[in-house]
């Protein structure tokens, strides 16, 4: 099992920048593929972006691409999502997610964090 911990949410104005943090306890976290999530009130969790174990491959929501960035340290057991030119319609809490298998969909997955929430003001 992994158990995930985010930082560094907090309250933006539009055309600004975030970048999030999900520490990750467990020896196997190399294995486990990574992603963010975010979640509105009254809405489903949707995916957001995500990153192989190795960090070769990322997959990215339409609605970001361009904009945020996944990555990660496995040496540091840690996954990141830098969040540049912020909108409004980011304004979400943002969770960490993590599974063993290869799918990208983050909705999916096994493990969450309890999230963090991202305000972007106009």
């Amino acid at each position: 099992q992994v158990q995930l911990v985010e930082s560094g949410g907090g309250l933006v104005q539009a055309g600004g920048s975030l970048r999030l943090s999900c520490a990750a306890s467990g020896r196997t976290f190399s294995s486990y593929i990574m992603g963010w999530s975010r979640q509105t009130p009254g809405k489903e969790r949707e995916f957001v972006a995500a990153i192989s174990w190795g960090g070769g491959s990322t997959y990215y929501a339409d609605s970001v691409k361009g904009r945020f960035t996944v990555s990660r340290d496995n040496a540091k057991n840690t996954v990141y999502l830098q969040m540049n030119s912020l909108k409004p319609e980011d304004t979400a809490v943002y969770f960490c997610a993590a599974d063993p298998g290869r799918n990208y969909y983050t909705p999916i997955y096994n493990y969450w964090g309890q999230g963090t929430q991202v305000t972007v003001s106009s």
